[in-house]
């Protein structure tokens, strides 16, 4: 067992000791955050262990928490009512950087059935998993993080409007080991606190603009690393917070700056042999005929699944030439322009690497989406386009990501693919999330709008 991960059994007696005396159970809501509640320890041994209650509407809101109209799953009329949180306790783990205190994740079912709700992206995932599983494969997934800190902490930036932010280097820091040095009163929390929370980091580094940093974990099967990925961005953030400092994960925090991306590396194993799926040694590249259908299936459905990578307005403001941001859904070898970067060629752990999401993404649904594209390119034995070399950013007449979350909505809400992967209910969801995102955008006055035009229009 991994250092910091619990039973029942432990935790309880923990608890007797007096050593934890809070118990977090969260839920994952659909920007990727954690929701629940904290629990007095004795209670939770005591019997909450086994299930609690929470408003069914923290599965139809907005980043602002916003009871948002037009959910076919709740609403006023229905009454907000309850779902039934279920504790996942092989996810219990201390939480080392808060006193006395445990975290335990949570599966959403429904308050009558007890069967997991559809819409709700553990079970999105899980459903996924599931069809993998039918067919003797597992998922080896990794999330990298990308995300930048700064002086100023969240109440400063609050009240300075988000502006005239500090990050915490005055210059590029892309692998700079003497200004990471400067860093490490957070950087170093960061990856023991995970250590001891039982997430297995491999490193932190400096990334490509003042202020941005990079943390990497081991890969794992796609639960584990969905629910290590949320559980590595609320630390970050806490941990920042006990430092007076603040991390933003937003996928473009400023025009000047670089983008937050959230890589998303991935292959396919035998389940009972634990054999690489990806890999022939016989085949160009190293790349089997399986993984080339499934990257095929990425790249066919490029259009679609771009909403469950960048599910933002401030998503698309990433995407921009010349940034190592992608622009173009094309795969290459080795190279850091494509959207879809084949990794470890000709080697056993061939992969192929996707570097469309940001930071910003729910790692549910993204790793979810790449496995129902996958399959399907599996199950249709697509056939992989030709591989790209050179610059994608000039590639012009080559596929383009999306340009904007209205663009990616409708290929969404038009995808057989995804309908049938996620079911009808679950994609009108997910759409209608995407549409309330735009309208509250579309309505909006901008800084930019204003200082543009105030005087000059």
């Amino acid at each position: 067992m991994l250092r910091g991960m619990m039973t029942l059994d432990e935790l309880s007696e923990e608890v007797k000791q007096g050593s934890i005396d809070t118990i977090l159970a969260c839920q994952i809501d659909m920007q990727g955050r954690l929701m629940g509640k904290r629990f007095q320890a004795e209670y939770f041994v005591e019997g909450a262990w086994e299930e609690t209650h929470s408003c069914n509407y923290l599965q139809a809101t907005d980043m602002e928490m916003e009871t948002v109209e037009g959910y076919k799953s709740t609403s006023w009329e229905a009454g907000y009512g309850d779902y039934v949180m279920k504790p996942d306790l092989g996810t219990l783990r201390r939480v080392p950087w808060l006193e006395g205190t445990a975290l335990v994740l949570c599966d959403m079912l429904d308050h009558h059935t007890h069967e997991d709700v559809p819409h709700s992206p553990r079970a999105i995932l899980k459903k996924q998993v599931k069809r993998l599983a039918e067919k003797n494969m597992v998922a080896n997934m990794a999330t990298e993080l990308e995300f930048f800190l700064f002086t100023d902490s969240y109440e400063q930036a609050h009240a300075k409007g988000y502006r005239d932010l500090n990050t915490i280097s005055q210059y590029n820091e892309d692998y700079h080991i003497f200004q990471t040095t400067k860093e490490e009163d957070v950087m170093r929390a960061i990856r023991n606190g995970l250590h001891g929370a039982g997430v297995p980091v491999e490193n932190s580094k400096g990334e490509a603009d003042a202020g941005q940093e990079e943390i990497n974990v081991q890969y794992a099967q796609a639960l584990e690393m969905a629910d290590r990925h949320v559980i590595v961005k609320n630390a970050c953030k806490e941990i920042a917070w006990t430092k007076g400092k603040a991390v933003s994960f937003m996928a473009k925090w400023h025009y000047d700056a670089a983008g937050n991306s959230s890589h998303i590396h991935q292959s396919l194993w035998s389940a009972d042999e634990n054999q690489p799926l990806f890999f022939d040694p016989q085949s160009a590249n190293g790349m089997s005929a399986l993984m080339c259908h499934y990257l095929g299936g990425l790249l066919s459905h490029a259009d679609e699944l771009t909403y469950f990578l960048a599910p933002n307005i401030n998503s698309y403001k990433r995407f921009m030439e010349g940034t190592f941001a992608p622009t173009k859904a094309i795969w290459s070898l080795d190279n850091r322009t494509a959207g879809y970067r084949v990794c470890a060629a000709d080697t056993k752990n061939v992969r192929v690497e996707c570097r469309v999401g940001g930071a910003d993404l729910n790692p549910y649904l993204a790793l979810a989406a790449q496995i129902a594209c996958g399959l399907d390119g599996l199950e249709n034995k697509t056939e992989l386009e030709p591989v790209f070399s050179g610059d994608a950013y000039m590639a012009r007449e080559a596929r383009d990501i999306p340009k904007t979350l209205r663009g990616a909505a409708d290929s969404l809400n038009s995808s057989a693919c995804f309908r049938s992967a996620f079911g009808d209910d679950v994609i009108d969801h997910y759409v209608h999330a995407a549409n309330w995102e735009q309208f509250e955008y579309d309505r909006r006055v901008t800084d930019w709008e204003v200082y543009r035009g105030f005087e000059r229009s």
